[in-house]
């Protein structure tokens, strides 16, 4: 994945590099002779899965394109506490530069593959697949849509552009009948349509237009039971995902009712971070 948004990757880290850095790390360049060499290493704090190990090699790489990272570990990886994930060798000044930018990024990372791993793994016996959402850190996306595949979750659509998904929002200004019908007329025919639902009267409208996907939005457990059963009698094809509200204490329940798909904004915009350090050993 990260391969395929190469480009948007630099643009990121470039980015991010230029709001730590600015004009230059004063400390650093005041402190630390040109020509000083070191060597590092990245140690895991936590329990978790780790993520982002080739992004931290970017940024050091796109300080200085001569450091060497040697990983001792891959993404998507189970970890714990004292074990080196990476070695990290060449200019001091680049590894003192860089070191915050590639601990946040592999920090917020590993935190959210480990946290969406969490709900895989509640769901999966269910044979139910946990789908993020648009709910990310602003041109972070990538990066933590990246993470969510690391921990075994699916992505949902990256953005307003690869997808439609028609929400309530947009059912307070439009029909939905009349939407449908035209949305299907001007997007190409491999784009997936997807339609949120609250209430078990929209629903019974929804399932006669039989988008790609039904979401249903904010039902307690009581209406799940009611509004599943519902699409799967219909016989149409659509998938169901579940959404709004999911946490830990009622993915359980939520995933008994064995739609296809939850999604779960936490899992990108509130999880904890992963504790990891880099140390200078030499």
């Amino acid at each position: 994945m990260l391969k395929k948004f190469d480009r948007e990757m630099n643009e990121i880290i470039k980015l991010a590099l230029k709001e730590d850095i600015g004009p230059g790390d004063i400390t650093t360049d005041v402190l630390i002779p040109q020509s000083a060499e070191t060597k590092a290493v990245f140690v895991a704090k936590d329990h978790g899965i780790i993520c982002g190990l080739p992004v931290a090699k970017r940024v050091f790489q796109v300080l200085d394109k001569n450091i060497k990272v040697t990983y001792k570990k891959k993404d998507g990886t189970w970890v714990k506490p004292g074990e080196i994930l990476a070695t990290v060798k060449g200019r001091a000044r680049a590894l003192l530069s860089g070191e915050r930018l590639a601990l946040n990024i592999m920090q917020r990372l590993s935190g959210i593959a480990t946290y969406t791993n969490k709900y895989v793994e509640i769901a999966k016996p269910y044979g139910v697949k946990i789908l993020d959402t648009r709910k990310t850190t602003p041109l972070m996306r990538l990066l933590e849509k990246y993470a969510v595949k690391t921990g075994g979750g699916v992505n949902h659509r990256m953005g307003l552009y690869d997808a439609v998904l028609i929400k309530n929002n947009h059912l307070k200004q439009i029909d939905i009948e009349k939407a449908y019908v035209d949305m299907r007329r001007w997007i190409p025919k491999d784009m997936k349509v997807e339609v949120e639902v609250e209430t078990i009267e929209m629903l019974e409208k929804v399932i006669k237009l039989q988008p790609d996907i039904i979401m249903l939005d904010n039902m307690n457990v009581e209406m799940l039971h009611r509004a599943i059963p519902m699409v799967r009698k219909s016989g149409i094809p659509s998938k169901i995902e579940v959404s709004g509200g999911i946490n830990m204490s009622n993915i359980r329940d939520v995933v008994k009712t064995r739609p296809d798909f939850v999604s779960i904004g936490s899992i990108t915009h509130s999880p904890p971070s992963m504790d990891i350090s880099l140390r200078m050993i030499s």
